[in-house]
């Protein structure tokens, strides 16, 4: 027993030393790195320590042999937070950098925008990789994003408590598509919470975040009822709506013409940005009303929550007009349907890499504009739902009707000319 003991003893006091020569080192080449280590609770913690070759590895001893460092992945966090990890494997976040593969667009993007901290990279870098995936990524320069973890709790500070805050996720969810962050920041919660932390408003002011909806008691697996892009299975009773989300899962390619299924379904379940099933849907929808109603009465918040739905229908059926319009120009012979396009409907997934203004348009109004109209009424914002949300779609659609007439009074004019 004495000699498992000094044994031990021996193994901390060697991280220790190990870990003394690293901070060392690192004071003089990355201090803000060792200033952020030493403020950590890894740093300070006796038991079960973490040293830097805790997630570093020993192979790196010297400048002349930095590539030598490991870089550590979710699993090297789960080694002491297993609970986290798989809550975290579990989750849509774990699902990014295969959202972004099964993306057709970012394979067009340049490499710094992709697997780089630029672009789709900086944000879908998160999610369990292979490990050909690290290393090839390693090879190609692009050998971080690996831990995801520190997307959230950074690094090396790796604060519980910078994660709860919901700064901690205005970097990924802002801007173009999903603007979370400009739609929650001010909105009521939003503002009442940055003045909670400017300490106007006290510490008991009810004042949800981001993780009090999305991650209740703390669960990572982080998901929503609708999925990102507001389309689920199985379709609504409603006819009209029934049609409209056909049309949409048509032009995202996840449905062929005759309605039945394509190989990039299978995308979306490896990706899990959907909810295919009832019950799925109902899980995500109750736990939701079970986080509303710590604040509000349950019917206000089925009824809030209901609008939303409601505004989804009402959006998808301006969105799938504007399909339709668009596919009647590729069946017509009025605009050449791009060769690399499964279907004769323009490709959602496309994104910036539709080739004319017209598809642009639809881009736009698609990830853009109808993104903003519905999450911007889930999340309780006023202006984001209306001005930059749904009156963008009514522009949108009479832009694209406008666009569609020229292009065939166009054509109809081209024919004339070449039967004289």
């Amino acid at each position: 027993m004495k000699a498992i003991l000094l044994f031990v003893v021996a193994l901390l006091f060697s991280a220790s030393a190990l870990a003394d020569e690293c901070v060392e080192c690192h004071k003089k080449t990355s201090p803000g790195v060792v200033a952020d280590w030493e403020a950590s609770k890894h740093s300070k913690a006796t038991k079960d320590r973490a040293t830097c070759a805790t997630c570093h590895g020993k192979n790196h001893m010297s400048k002349d042999d930095a590539h030598m460092a490991k870089m550590p992945t979710a699993e090297t966090c789960g080694a002491c937070h297993d609970k986290q990890e798989a809550q975290f494997k579990k989750g849509k976040h774990n699902h990014a950098w295969t959202a972004m593969k099964a993306m057709p667009t970012t394979h067009m993007l340049p490499m710094q925008l992709a697997a780089g901290m630029k672009g789709c990279g900086g944000c879908h870098k998160m999610g369990t990789k292979s490990k050909e995936e690290v290393a090839r990524l390693k090879a190609e320069g692009y050998g971080y994003g690996n831990a995801s973890c520190d997307a959230c709790h950074t690094r090396h500070t790796f604060s519980k408590k910078e994660a709860q805050q919901p700064q901690a996720c205005q970097t990924c969810h802002m801007g173009f598509d999903h603007p979370q962050w400009e739609m929650y920041s001010s909105s009521k919660h939003g503002v009442r919470y940055l003045l909670k932390q400017s300490g106007i408003l006290p510490e008991t002011a009810a004042a949800p975040t981001c993780q009090t909806c999305h991650m209740q008691d703390g669960d990572h697996e982080v998901r929503t009822a609708w999925g990102f892009l507001a389309v689920r299975l199985p379709l609504p009773n409603d006819p009209q709506w029934k049609a409209d989300q056909v049309t949409i899962l048509q032009a995202l390619g996840v449905l062929d013409p005759a309605g039945n299924p394509t190989g990039r379904l299978d995308a979306v379940k490896a990706a899990d940005v959907a909810r295919l099933d009832q019950a799925s849907f109902d899980k995500e929808r109750n736990k939701m009303i079970k986080t509303c109603t710590q604040c509000h009465a349950e019917k206000f918040a089925r009824g809030e929550l209901e609008k939303g739905d409601e505004i989804i229908r009402q959006a998808d059926h301006l969105l799938a007009e504007s399909i339709r319009v668009i596919t009647g120009l590729y069946k017509d012979g009025v605009l050449k349907k791009p060769a690399h396009y499964a279907y004769e409907f323009p490709d959602l997934l496309a994104f910036h890499d539709a080739p004319t203004p017209i598809e642009h348009r639809l881009f736009v109004m698609h990830l853009k504009h109808r993104m903003r109209t519905f999450q911007g009424t889930f999340h309780a914002n006023p202006d984001y739902a209306l001005w930059y949300g749904w009156s963008e779609m009514l522009q949108d659609s009479a832009e694209i009707k406008h666009l569609a007439a020229e292009l065939r009074e166009k054509h109809a004019g081209a024919k004339k000319t070449v039967r004289k």
